[in-house]
């Protein structure tokens, strides 16, 4: 199929945010809503409000970087009302290549100097690798094999920012926001959407999140499957082990009901029970990433039962499947998993699933490098969380367009031809800035 005419891609889009606008409130915010989103679409380095001002009024730059820069940074709208519409009109187009398999829970970081930024601190940065000062979103995504597309998307705000009023009034974060791990907002998330009625996935997370045995056990509890990432050095009981049981009651007090352990009954971490497996154990499985690319590795699986302080339960935690990656070439294994699929899920699919999750990676570069999440240049919590939902809302409109303008600027270009930013324009400013 060949790139669209300019007027059939113009159409859809026309037809895609009026949609955007029917849940945007006054009808004042409908030009700004349109041509936001046209700007991050765009191919212009930067995605920030001024040079996406330059390329979608030429003539009268200034004019537009306010209204841009108002609608965006001031602009009473609804986040929630918008990212609910944008789900309306790409789940369809996601579905039509297959039905949902999995709710995907992951964190994306910005780069950022200076301590004005909301929620900006020394922290964890995935896009660096490292400890440095950046801003954090924690995000849920629903996707399938072909595409993601995220549908909550918060700041974490560490404790030092949840604890400052006056740092907190400064750029507008609202009261009812206390500091929560992230953790504690993927599971709200999650909630939010087992509520909403989202068709159902399995949960993947990395160990980063797979490690909080409260938000495993609370997905459980919403009767949601998960795969789960966790540390090497996690504890489980391998099969024919287990705590002891509660000491017989003597007849006075209480009956005793927690759980024992002793010399002969303790845990392995997940590290020395797959060290210790047969090399029956070890299958070569193959899977296909999220660019189309086929890859392969050798995996093991066993039941276990996860042994996080049971001491303090009466009962042991059932059995789940325990996933192991360890690569030919490699000293010891690289990864493991949990997981709450069935006993007698395929090998196949477990790993399948399992590898799914790095479809989250890839689809957020794109929104990062494609339509600009990182570029918001603002400090308020309001303007943050503004610039996401419209750079989600563009990427919605890219994904249900793929198969006519896949999401990259050259094609973005094609189907807007009479946008191009004027040559020699540079805009000010940075995605690090304060």
């Amino acid at each position: 199929m060949g790139p669209p005419r300019s007027n059939d891609g113009e159409a859809r889009f026309s037809a895609y945010v009026e949609g955007l606008t029917s849940v945007i409130g006054h009808a004042d915010r409908a030009k700004p809503l349109r041509d936001y989103c046209l700007g991050l679409m765009m191919p212009c380095e930067r995605k920030s409000v001024e040079p996406m001002a330059a390329i979608t009024a030429p003539d009268r730059t200034a004019a537009q970087h306010q209204s841009l820069l108002h609608f965006i940074g001031e602009g009473g709208w609804s986040d929630e009302k918008v990212l609910a519409k944008v789900r309306e009109l790409v789940l369809p187009e996601l579905e039509r290549h297959g039905r949902i398999e999995a709710w995907i829970i992951d964190d994306t970081s910005f780069p950022k100097k200076g301590q004005h930024s909301v929620g900006v601190a020394r922290q964890y940065c995935g896009e660096l690798g490292k400890q440095d000062n950046c801003q954090v979103a924690v995000t849920l995504s629903i996707a399938n094999h072909e595409a993601s597309l995220p549908v909550a998307y918060r700041l974490y705000l560490p404790k030092e920012w949840a604890s400052d009023r006056k740092r907190r009034r400064k750029v507008g974060v609202p009261d009812e926001i206390s500091f929560k791990t992230k953790p504690e907002i993927a599971l709200a998330q999650i909630r939010w959407a087992h509520e909403a009625g989202l068709p159902r996935g399995a949960v993947l997370m990395d160990a980063g999140y797979g490690v909080d045995t409260d938000l495993r056990t609370s997905i459980t509890a919403l009767g949601l499957s998960y795969v789960a990432g966790i540390q090497s050095h996690t504890t489980v009981w391998a099969p024919g082990t287990g705590p002891r049981p509660p000491k017989k009651w003597s007849g006075h007090g209480r009956p005793p009901k927690l759980l024992r352990r002793d010399g002969k009954h303790k845990p392995a971490s997940v590290k020395k029970l797959a060290l210790a497996l047969p090399k029956r154990a070890w299958r070569t499985i193959t899977w296909r990433e999220a660019t189309g690319e086929k890859l392969s590795s050798r995996f093991a699986r066993v039941r276990v039962r996860v042994a996080h302080r049971d001491y303090w339960l009466a009962d042991s935690r059932p059995e789940e499947w325990l996933l192991i990656e360890w690569p030919d070439g490699e000293k010891e294994p690289i990864k493991y998993w949990l997981s709450t699929f069935p006993e007698d899920v395929a090998f196949r699919q477990l790993v399948d699933i399992a590898k799914l999750r790095w479809r989250i990676e890839r689809d957020y570069q794109e929104l990062k490098q494609e339509v600009g999440l990182g570029h918001f240049e603002g400090r308020r919590w309001r303007g943050f969380h503004h610039h996401a939902t419209l750079c989600i809302a563009a990427y919605g409109f890219l994904i249900s367009e793929r198969e006519k303008i896949p999401p990259s600027a050259n094609r973005a270009t094609r189907a807007f031809p009479q946008f191009a930013l004027r040559q020699g324009y540079q805009s000010r400013g940075s995605a690090i800035a304060a």
